[in-house]
């Protein structure tokens, strides 16, 4: 049996290793179920896992980690296209799920195994060779903002080097439970959130589904750390204001981690004002899993996800893919990384993975500063959040920023427009607060005045609601002003 990636189930204990609601599974327990069901997939090429947020979900994962066996774990919430084209091009041999769930026509095509987190257990096991670092171990399918979702191919070289830094970072350590309500088909909930301290010999706490109530409650009983989105902090950051139980709690965790979009630093000093407790933020994405965090005794500077971490590289380059010296906000540039931490390839994709991949560099897409320290400052994604005005290179974020700040703004997304005279136009869609609506002008006039007047947006629209995906990010793209 294969446990460099989780070396703790070599030598299993009856430690907590897993709670999904009601339900604990010991180390003993998993090692013991994980490993019966990782002889039964042994040979197998490849496995996909119907994602749901359940101990059957975690335990399916580490038996086919286990086994040395890829998985392809599959959002439940897929609708059926997306789901055929995933299950098309990864082509699992089988599809664990949980027993009982109700499953689409899809994966009712597809051999399946029904997997259970109790009922009796095998003895008879095989131990196999451990696979090299560089072999495949999660085939993670992107949001597909551009076209049809993509496999990220993640070796486990990867996942287990990035684990190790991040334990660095942020002194995470086998004394640490993680509490999160993320999904498990993601790399921030899955490999972040479930294998993070898996590897480490920690504990999860999955709250099933997202409330500050369940938040409280870990808080208040074994969970150290909480791991969430930044839609989740708003919440929080909204109800630690009226609910002193609720603040103190979030006060009591060792660390707040917030990742997969930049929280607002409105929210950042809601939750510290609150709480006394500031939130660290991360970044990464699915093909390189986490490249920068703030350290646990580092500056926690609300905007800033922090400098790279042990043996992540990161350059900042312009247009031309040339790096860019110095730093400051007048030096912004797109994100390229090389290090352990980086994919393979996508899926049956060699065209799109040399169109990131060059010279050994991955080109993020994703725009940034620089500060001395070497903290990044994310301006947002290349295509959707670099706005070009004027001959001024603008960052929607430090807009939302400004705009978030003011009483009458819930929610805020800002986007770039053709425009004949400047080249873009800047346009916030604007998601109002109870009570009335705020005045355009009085919000153009409040970015030009915190920021500079060539930063001001020229156009508001004001909707009931932003389109998210199931990981809380503002889909842009969706938004686009009414013909004339």
């Amino acid at each position: 049996m294969t446990d460099a990636l989780l070396p703790p189930l070599s030598a299993p204990t009856e430690r907590l290793a897993l709670r999904f609601g009601d339900r604990d599974v010991s180390y003993g327990e998993l090692a013991a179920r994980s490993a019966s069901l990782a002889a039964r997939l042994a040979g197998t090429g490849r496995v996909a896992v119907w994602a749901t947020p359940a101990l059957e979900t975690a335990v399916a994962v580490v038996a086919a980690l286990r086994a040395g066996v890829p998985v392809v774990p599959i959002n439940p919430r897929s609708g059926e296209r997306e789901l055929a084209h995933i299950l098309g091009d990864s082509d699992p041999d089988l599809v664990l799920t949980p027993p009982g769930a109700e499953l689409p026509a899809p994966v009712l095509a597809r051999a399946r195994l029904a997997v259970a987190a109790g009922g009796p257990v095998d003895p008879d096991t095989t131990a196999g060779p451990e696979p090299d670092p560089e072999a495949p171990a999660i085939i993670v399918y992107t949001s597909g903002t551009t076209g049809p979702p993509k496999g990220v191919v993640l070796p486990r070289r990867a996942i287990a080097s990035n684990l190790d830094a991040l334990a660095r970072a942020w002194e995470w350590t086998a004394d640490d439970t993680v509490a999160h309500g993320l999904p498990l088909f993601h790399v921030h909930g899955l490999i972040l959130g479930a294998l993070g301290p898996l590897r480490l010999g920690g504990a999860v706490q999955h709250l099933g589904r997202f409330s500050p109530a369940a938040v409280a409650d870990a808080l208040r009983g074994r969970a150290t750390m909480l791991f969430a989105v930044p839609t989740m902090y708003h919440r929080l950051a909204a109800e630690a204001e009226a609910d002193a139980v609720l603040a103190a709690a979030l006060g009591r965790a060792r660390l707040l981690v917030s990742g997969s979009a930049a929280l607002p630093a409105s929210d950042h000093d809601r939750i510290a004002k609150a709480s006394g407790q500031r939130v660290v933020e991360r970044y990464g994405m699915t093909e390189t899993l986490m490249n920068t965090a703030i350290r646990a005794g580092g500056d926690r500077r609300a905007g800033t996800v922090g400098p790279p971490l042990d043996g992540v590289e990161i350059q900042l380059v312009d247009d031309d893919g040339r790096p860019l010296a110095g730093t400051g906000e007048d030096v912004v540039g797109e994100i390229t990384v090389r290090g352990p931490n980086l994919f393979l390839a996508y899926l049956n994709r060699p065209d799109a993975t040399a169109e990131v991949m060059r010279d050994g560099w991955f080109h993020t897409g994703d725009v940034a500063t620089r500060e001395p320290d070497g903290y990044l400052r994310i301006v947002g994604r290349r295509a959707t959040d670099l706005i070009k005005s004027g001959g001024y290179k603008i960052g929607a974020g430090e807009i939302e920023n400004v705009l978030l700040e003011h009483p009458a703004v819930a929610e805020v997304a800002v986007t770039g427009a053709p425009d004949p005279d400047l080249g873009e136009r800047i346009v916030a869609w604007v998601v109002a607060a109870d009570g009335p609506r705020p005045d355009p002008q009085e919000l153009a006039d409040r970015v030009a005045s915190q920021l500079a007047p060539h930063k001001r947006p020229r156009e508001f629209h004001f909707l009931d609601r932003l389109p998210r995906n199931d990981m809380g990010k503002v889909l842009k793209r969706s938004l686009a002003p009414p013909a004339g």
